[in-house]
């Protein structure tokens, strides 16, 4: 339990075997719920591991630790994590994490718990083309068909690193892939995960890759958590990738499709463990710095899903954790 070398503001270690790999990605399997679980195991991070009990996963950026999600564990043991975790790093911010991790970290710790984000989820028993809101994806998959555009599975293609160049540099944040909060496109572990292309004249021109999400050693749904295209084609190539894909697995009888994290889609009820002063820094930052990242076009993009909306939280100590949001910032590459 040890803060490790390989914390993104310092240099990469080779301190990680191959038994921490394997010791994580069994708890991953059998606690991963969370839809950032995945995730945990990018590259980069440092670990506050419990042998037989489970892993928090963090970074370390201009000296404020991060971690990252819920812990992955068994419920029952998550408020003892979250204790350990603290005794370690007391002054930590939690990102993305659920209202269980809220509750506990504001009643014994006095921290706040601010929304962050949301997150959809679509039940695949239910799921269907119908409704008004949908006709963007219906003409999406129509136009995509006209113009001769095949969506298939395959393996993992190194080759989409020419997409994903393209289009990061049609993105707000240009040139720099964002991290942390979006596990990297190129990743060692890749245990469990799917990947649908759309290619247009046998050239891949866009894909989507899926993350697993666990529950009690089970796989129960995905998270589309890389996703790039052409910059010919823009958003509508990634709606006719969505439904194909999400029509593949309810065929395979998955049960739910996690959209994954909205940043400042947030309800307009301010909750009693929230801060108030960060709400009001993050309504601003979402409606007037479009520039930094395109919030309201990837809200847009996923509410046509018509999902079940989720809220996720950050929990931080001081009610105006400007620095700390700040390094958040430059830790995922957003600014």
């Amino acid at each position: 339990m040890t803060d490790q070398a390989f914390a993104l503001d310092r240099p990469i270690a080779t301190g990680v075997t191959h038994i921490d790999i394997a010791r994580r990605s069994a708890c991953l399997k059998q606690f991963g719920s969370h839809s950032m679980a995945f995730s945990t195991m990018q590259p980069d991070l440092a670990y506050f591991d419990m042998p037989g009990i489970g892993y928090i996963a963090y970074a370390r950026h201009y000296g404020v630790r991060f971690a990252l999600a819920d812990p992955v564990c068994h419920p029952k043991h998550r408020e003892l994590m979250l204790d350990r975790f603290l005794a370690e790093f007391p002054d930590a911010v939690f990102v993305q994490v659920s209202k269980a991790v809220v509750d506990h970290l504001h009643y014994r710790y006095g921290y706040y718990g601010t929304q962050f984000g949301s997150e959809s989820k679509i039940d695949l028993a239910h799921w269907s083309l119908r409704g008004a809101k949908k006709q963007i994806i219906r003409t999406a998959i129509n136009q995509a068909r006209n113009q001769g555009i095949v969506i298939r599975e395959g393996g993992f293609d190194h080759d989409v690193r020419k997409i994903s160049e393209a289009w990061i540099r049609t993105r707000r944040c240009k040139n720099n892939e964002i991290r942390f909060l979006i596990r990297p496109m190129l990743i060692d572990f890749r245990e469990g995960t799917r990947y649908f292309y759309a290619y247009l004249g046998g050239k891949a021109v866009g894909f989507v890759f899926f993350d697993p999400i666990y529950r009690d050693g089970k796989l129960v749904s995905y998270v589309p958590n890389i996703s790039r295209s052409s910059a010919n084609f823009k958003q509508g190539l990634w709606y006719a990738l969505m439904a194909h894909a999400m029509e593949v697995f309810k065929e395979e009888g998955v049960a739910y499709i996690d959209l994954g994290l909205v940043p400042l889609m947030l309800a307009e009820t301010v909750e009693p463990q929230e801060s108030r002063l960060l709400r009001r820094v993050m309504s601003v930052i979402r409606e007037r710095m479009d520039f930094l990242y395109n919030f309201k076009g990837l809200e847009f993009a996923k509410s046509r899903f018509q999902g079940t909306v989720e809220k996720t939280y950050c929990c931080h100590r001081n009610a105006m954790p400007g620095f700390a949001m700040f390094a958040l910032f430059r830790l995922t590459r957003i600014i």
